[in-house]
C-alpha cells in the first residue's frame, strides 16, 4: 500500500489547525492509501503546538515535529521532507488557503507519472492588490533571470515524488527557496490548477516586507544577473563620462567663455556615484556573505521534539 505524507509547517495557528486535521482526516478516510499528517512548529507561542501534540494521542495519523526555535518557514517545509515517511509528499500552508481537498488532484497527477505535481491559483481570494501585484512581478522576473524553470503562480502547495524527496536531502544550502529547488531537480512535472480561498483564521505571517526577503533570496540564489547588472552598469557609467569628458575638451578649446564653474551640478555627480558604488558594493557582499554562511557548515534547523520518536521511546 501506497503512503502519503502531508507536511504543514505552521507558526501560531490554533485557530486553524483543528479544522485543518479535520478536513485532511476526511480526504483520506475515502481513500486507498496510508498516509501521516506531519506538523512542523516553527516556534509557535500561541499554544498550538502543545494542541497538535496533545491531538496525536487520539489521531494516530498525526505527527508533530517541534523545532527548538523559529527558523523560517522555508527550513520548517526542509525538516518536514527530511522527517516524512510516505512515497509521496505533499506540502501545504497550515491557514487553509490551500484546500486539503486539492490532495486528491494531487496524487492523481502523481500517479500518472509526474514527479512533482505544483498547484497553480486560478484564483486569490483574501489576498490584497497589492500583493497580487508583487507575487505577478516576481515570478515574471524570477522566470526572466533564473536558469530554472518555476510555474507562474504557483505557491509552496505541491506533491513531491520519493526521489524528488531523497534529491532535496542532498541539498543543504542555507538561504532555501524550495519552489525553486523542487524545479531544479527536474524529473516529469505537471500542474493542477485550483482556486486559493481566504485564510481560514489568523494573520498571515507573510507580509509583504517578508515576501520581499523571500524574492531576493530566490533571485539570488538561483542568479548572478544581478552582478552582470552591477558590471553593465559600470560600463555605462563610464561611457557617459567619457562622452562628458570629450565635451568639456571640446568646449575649452573652441567655447571656453561658456564654461561655468558647475559645483552644484559636480556634487549631484559625485553623489550619485557614491550612492551607485554604495549599492553594488552591498550587493556583491550579500553574495560574499552567502558563500561565509555556508563555510559555517551550520545545521539548518534543530528539533526539539518529533512526536514520533517519543512513541517509539515510550
Amino acid at each position: 500500500m501506497k503512503t502519503i505524507s502531508v507536511v504543514v509547517p505552521f507558526l501560531d495557528e490554533k485557530e486553524s489547525l483543528p479544522e485543518l486535521v479535520a478536513r485532511v482526516a476526511a480526504v483520506f478516510a475515502a481513500r486507498p492509501e496510508d498516509w501521516e499528517l506531519l506538523l512542523v512548529d516553527d516556534g509557535s507561542t500561541d499554544g498550538s503546538a502543545e494542541w497538535a501534540v496533545a491531538r496525536t494521542r487520539e489521531e494516530p495519523h498525526l505527527r508533530v515535529v517541534r523545532l527548538s526555535r523559529n527558523f523560517g518557514h522555508q527550513y520548517a517545509i526542509t525538516a518536514g521532507l527530511d522527517r516524512a515517511v510516505g512515497d509521496a509528499v505533499v506540502v501545504m500552508d497550515a491557514d487553509l488557503q490551500d484546500p486539503p481537498e486539492v490532495i486528491p488532484e494531487l496524487i492523481a497527477a502523481w500517479e500518472g507519472g509526474a514527479d512533482v505535481v505544483y498547484a497553480v491559483r486560478r484564483s486569490r481570494r483574501g489576498e490584497t492588490w497589492m500583493k497580487k501585484f508583487l507575487a505577478a512581478g516576481f515570478y515574471r522576473v524570477f522566470h526572466r533571470l533564473a536558469k530554472v524553470e518555476v510555474p507562474m503562480d504557483a505557491g509552496d502547495f505541491r506533491l513531491v515524488s520519493r526521489r524528488v524527496v531523497d534529491s532535496l536531502k542532498k541539498m543543504r544550502e542555507l538561504h532555501r527557496f524550495m519552489r525553486g529547488l523542487t524545479c531544479w531537480v527536474g524529473y516529469k512535472q505537471a500542474a493542477v490548477e485550483y482556486d486559493r480561498a481566504a485564510r481560514f483564521a489568523g494573520e498571515t505571517k507573510y507580509p509583504v516586507w517578508k515576501s520581499a526577503k523571500l524574492a531576493f533570496d530566490a533571485i539570488t540564489s538561483f542568479s548572478a544577473s544581478p552582478l552582470r547588472w552591477i558590471a553593465l552598469f559600470g560600463v555605462g557609467v563610464c561611457a557617459v563620462a567619457g562622452v562628458w569628458t570629450l565635451y568639456v575638451i571640446w568646449t575649452a578649446i573652441f567655447r571656453p567663455e561658456t564654461l561655468e564653474k558647475g559645483w552644484a551640478s559636480i556634487i549631484a555627480v559625485v553623489v550619485f556615484l557614491g550612492g551607485a558604488q554604495l549599492v553594488s558594493i552591498g550587493l556583491l557582499g550579500q553574495y560574499v556573505s552567502r558563500i561565509y554562511e555556508e563555510g559555517k557548515g551550520r545545521p539548518l534547523y534543530l528539533v526539539a521534539e518529533d512526536t514520533a520518536e517519543t512513541e517509539d521511546r515510550g
